[in-house]
C-alpha cells in the first residue's frame, strides 16, 4: 500500500524509531489520533495506546475515555488512561486551561513512556497543525525557531502524520471507514488555535490553495535556516567566548564587528539566560561609559572597557540587602532595578504586577524592604487565607536562583504589603474608604558601577 510506504519513508527520512522500537500513541478519539492507530496497526508497529481525561467536557469526556478503551481492546494493544482535575489545575498554578492541559499530558505521557520502556512518544498533529502553529508565532512575536513550528521529532516526541493534510486525513479515515469521536470544543472560536482554523486560513487559502504544501516547505527552510545560525554561533562561540577563572570574556571590539550584531549577541548569551529585551538594552550600551551591569537569573554582564565580562551569580549572592524606608522615601535602589514610591488622592488602579495600590492610611512607618525569610506568609489579593510565601513561590513557578531575589515589602507592624512584581496582600487594598493611596512601582533599570581612580 503506497499510504504506508510513504508513512515508513517519512518516518525512516527523519529517524523517528527503529523498526522493533515500543511505541506510545496518544489518543484522543478523534480522527487524526484514529487514524494514526490504524495506520501503526496496519504496518505491524509495537505500540501501546494513552489516553488523558481532561474532565473539561462532562459526558463527552468519559465518551472519548470509552471510545478510545474500546479502540485498544479491539487492536489488542497496552491501554493508558488518567484522569486531570484540569480547571483547579489551571486555577492553582494561574494558568490558561489550554496550557494546564498541555502541561499535564506531556509530564504524564513522559512518565507512562519511561515506566513502561516506550522508545518515542507519537502525536498525531498533521501539516495544518504545522501551519497553525507558525501562523499563531508571528501574530504572538517569534524567533527562527517559531517560524519551523513543530518539528517531526523533538527529543522523545515524534510526529509521524506531519506528511499529510486535514484534508487527506479526511479522505483517509472516509476509505477505511473508521469510527471516531468529535471534540465539541474544535468548533468554539473562544480560542486562538481554532479562530485560525476556521475564521483565517480559510481566507488564506482563497489566495493559495495549495496552503499546506507552501508551508510546508516554508518551515523546511525555517529549520535549515535555523540550523545554519545555530552552526554559526557555535563557531563564534569558540572564537569569542574566552574563559579565565570561572569567568566568560566577549571582546567589545568583535562584538561591535559583528553583523547582524544584536542577533548574535542574543544567542552567544541565550546559555547565561539574558532574555532578549536585557541583550537590546546591553547592545545599546556598548558605546557608553564601561560598568554597567546587566542581569539574568543566574549570571551577570559587567560593560567593561574592553569586554563584556559574564559571571555566574552565586545563590548566597542573591539575599537582597534589607533596607528601611521612610515616609519622605520616593526611590529606593535594588540590584537591576528601583523601587519607585508616589501618592495620589485618586482611587485609581492599574491591573500591573509591578504596581501596588495601597491604602496610605494602613502604612506604619519605617517600611522594610528585603528578600524572603522563613515563616513569611501574607493574604494573596482576592483570597481570604493566609498562604505561606514558599508556598506561593511554588505555585508562581519561582526558579530557585530567583526565589532570594523578589523584594519582599513589609509594614512597620511586620506584616507583608506587597510581593514585588508578583501580588498585593489584600488588607493594604484600596477600597471606597481610602482617602490617600501610596503607589509603589518595580522598575527595571541598569546598574552602573562607578570606574575606580588609578592609583
Amino acid at each position: 500500500m503506497i499510504l504506508l510506504q510513504n508513512l515508513e519513508s517519512f518516518i525512516r527520512k527523519h529517524a523517528l524509531f527503529q523498526a522493533g522500537d515500543k511505541i506510545l500513541l496518544a489518543v484522543s478519539g478523534g480522527k487524526d489520533s484514529v487514524l494514526m492507530a490504524h495506520l501503526f496497526k496496519l504496518s505491524g508497529f509495537n505500540f501501546g495506546i494513552a489516553h488523558c481525561n481532561f474532565n473539561l467536557r462532562a459526558a463527552e469526556s468519559q465518551r472519548d475515555e470509552s471510545f478510545v478503551k474500546m479502540l485498544a481492546a479491539t487492536m489488542d494493544v497496552p491501554f493508558h488512561v488518567v484522569h486531570f482535575q484540569t480547571k483547579t489545575y489551571a486555577a492553582s498554578h494561574k494558568l490558561s486551561t489550554q496550557m494546564a492541559a498541555r502541561n499535564l499530558r506531556y509530564e504524564w505521557f513522559e512518565e507512562i513512556r519511561a515506566a513502561h520502556n516506550y522508545q518515542a512518544i507519537a502525536l498525531a498533529q498533521h501539516q495544518n497543525d504545522a501551519l497553525e502553529t507558525v501562523l499563531l508565532n508571528l501574530v504572538r512575536g517569534t524567533g527562527i525557531a517559531g517560524l519551523h513550528g513543530i518539528l517531526p521529532k523533538r527529543g522523545r516526541l515524534i510526529r509521524p502524520l506531519l506528511f499529510l493534510t486535514s484534508a487527506d486525513v479526511t479522505v483517509l479515515i472516509d476509505a477505511f471507514g473508521l469510527d471516531y469521536v468529535e471534540d465539541s470544543s474544535n468548533k468554539s472560536t473562544d480560542y486562538a488555535r481554532n479562530k485560525l482554523r476556521l475564521d483565517v486560513i480559510p481566507h488564506l487559502k482563497e489566495i493559495n490553495g495549495n496552503l499546506e504544501s507552501t508551508f510546508a516547505g516554508n518551515i523546511q527552510r525555517f529549520a535549515e535556516t535555523e540550523l545554519v545560525l545555530q552552526n554559526a554561533v557555535a563557531g563564534l562561540k569558540q572564537k569569542l567566548l574566552i574563559e579565565k577563572e570561572g569567568k566568560f570574556y566577549l571582546s567589545l571590539k568583535k562584538i561591535k564587528a559583528l553583523k547582524p550584531q544584536r542577533l548574535l549577541l542574543f544567542e552567544l548569551l541565550r546559555p547565561f539566560n539574558f532574555t532578549e529585551y536585557v541583550v537590546i538594552e546591553l547592545a545599546a550600551s556598548l558605546e557608553k561609559q564601561s560598568g554597567t551591569s546587566f542581569y539574568s537569573s543566574s549570571h551577570r554582564v559587567i560593560v567593561d572597557r574592553t569586554a563584556l565580562i559574564i559571571s555566574s551569580i552565586d545563590i548566597s549572592d542573591q539575599q537582597l540587602a534589607q533596607q528601611t524606608i521612610h515616609s519622605r522615601d520616593t526611590l529606593v535602589n535594588l540590584p537591576g532595578s528601583q523601587l519607585l514610591i508616589s501618592g495620589t488622592t485618586e482611587l485609581q488602579f492599574e491591573q500591573n504586577r509591578n504596581k501596588a495600590y495601597v491604602d496610605t492610611a494602613q502604612l506604619q512607618f519605617p517600611l522594610v524592604l528585603r528578600s524572603r525569610q522563613p515563616g513569611d506568609r501574607f493574604k494573596p489579593m482576592g483570597m481570604k487565607g493566609f498562604k505561606k510565601l514558599s508556598d506561593f513561590f511554588i505555585d508562581e513557578k519561582i526558579p530557585l536562583n530567583d526565589k532570594d531575589q523578589v523584594p519582599v515589602l513589609v509594614n512597620g507592624n511586620g506584616e507583608v504589603i506587597w510581593i514585588a512584581g508578583l501580588r498585593q496582600d489584600h488588607r493594604y487594598r484600596i477600597t471606597a474608604n481610602t482617602k490617600n493611596v501610596t503607589i509603589f512601582e518595580l522598575k527595571q533599570v541598569l546598574i552602573t558601577i562607578p570606574k575606580q581612580n588609578k592609583a
